[in-house]
């Protein structure tokens, strides 16, 4: 709960999972990511095909046909190369070789957001399989490159709340800045229903300054593993959105236009994936569509990668926003009997050497 706040009626907070480090108060703010609309391998072979995304389905069996990996639409060209820029200029004011970054130990804070009746209620067991996705893709356990992170559960919340599961975008921003946890630093995400459209949505990096309340990664709980979403079932949209949160664009950013996703090892790919088109080739620049790799739109059992480049791209954006100059761990204290503890200012930062003291007057003569 926030600090001076009163939690949402029906709000659990667990007991830690795993030991609980003190968090800092909640922050206020707003922000969304991006995605467009990709059906699944069934839907095609039935020939039952969602409207285009220019044309917004009406009804609910228009909606019910698309599945949208992000919320609302793909960043533009213009917003990518901003934020790259923004990216390569905080690397340069933290004077942070990019070739020097590395991934970390990400801490994480699942929220469960669920009916009164426990209807979305995801189980604990159900989390940590969850979790245990999320540090198998990020490890290239699955294939493709070890990325450097690894995710640690701190804590699970609860949320038992009617009005916040039936219509979670319109509570989101209360409900964040009642629940989110954490700096830069934390991955807060959020177990929510999305209803029948979108799977989830994720902030950026370089997001979090202007709307540090909005910070993190909202997926449907039903494309947790096991989930009841076909073909979005085994916990790779968690995976697809915490990809996001750590900087990486979709692998169809661009399309073929230079310089693509920002990512030189990902060949170029003109639209997103739908279900596994393992020939597609969208592109005249070298290379296949990377129709395995987490930030496409393919299905779920099709997805298996990240590559060594995106593993630096991601690494760069932890340097510049998320760990590197803008967070300052404190030093641990020293250890054994008789240690000596050096005296800091309540930031952590190193405390002033005192004053010497006077020197004695002289004798009075």
């Amino acid at each position: 709960m926030n600090q001076g706040g009163k939690a949402p009626r029906g709000t659990k907070i667990r007991k830690p999972v795993r030991t609980v480090t003190a968090w800092g108060g909640l922050l206020v703010g707003a922000a969304a990511l991006a995605g467009v609309v990709a059906t699944s391998a069934a839907q095609a072979q039935t020939g039952d095909h969602p409207t285009p995304p220019d044309c917004p389905p009406e009804g609910a069996a228009a909606r019910a046909a698309e599945a949208r990996r992000d919320d609302p639409g793909m960043l533009s060209a213009e917003q990518a190369a901003d934020y790259d820029q923004r990216l390569r200029e905080e690397l340069r004011r933290q004077q942070a070789p990019a070739e020097s970054a590395a991934g970390g130990t990400v801490p994480l804070v699942v929220h469960v957001v669920h009916a009164e009746d426990g209807t979305g209620n995801v189980g604990d067991g159900t989390v940590e399989r969850q979790v245990n996705v999320l540090n198998k893709a990020f490890s290239g356990g699955f294939a493709g490159a070890d990325t450097g992170f690894s995710f640690d559960l701190r804590d699970i919340t609860r949320t038992a709340d009617d009005a916040w599961f039936a219509d979670f975008t319109s509570h989101a921003e209360e409900a964040k800045e009642r629940l989110r946890r954490g700096g830069p630093e934390t991955l807060n995400l959020y177990l929510v229903n999305m209803g029948e459209g979108v799977l989830g949505q994720a902030t950026f990096p370089q997001e979090y300054e202007s709307a540090p309340a909005n910070d993190g990664v909202v997926v449907d709980y039903r494309t947790v593993p096991g989930g009841s979403r076909q073909n979005y079932n085994l916990g790779y949209t968690a995976v697809h959105e915490t990809g996001h949160w750590l900087g990486l664009f979709h692998t169809f950013q661009n399309g073929c236009e230079r310089p693509g996703d920002y990512v030189d090892d990902t060949p170029y790919q003109r639209e997103q994936s739908s279900g596994c088109p393992e020939d597609s080739d969208t592109c005249p620049q070298r290379g296949a569509d990377p129709v395995h790799n987490f930030m496409d739109y393919s299905d779920d059992p099709c997805l298996n990668n990240f590559t060594r480049g995106q593993a630096r791209r991601m690494a760069e954006h932890w340097e510049a926003f998320r760990s590197g100059g803008r967070t300052q761990a404190r030093p641990a204290p020293p250890e054994g009997p008789g240690a000596q503890v050096e005296p800091r200012t309540p930031d952590g930062a190193p405390a002033p050497a005192p004053e010497p003291a006077p020197a004695p007057a002289p004798p009075a003569g």
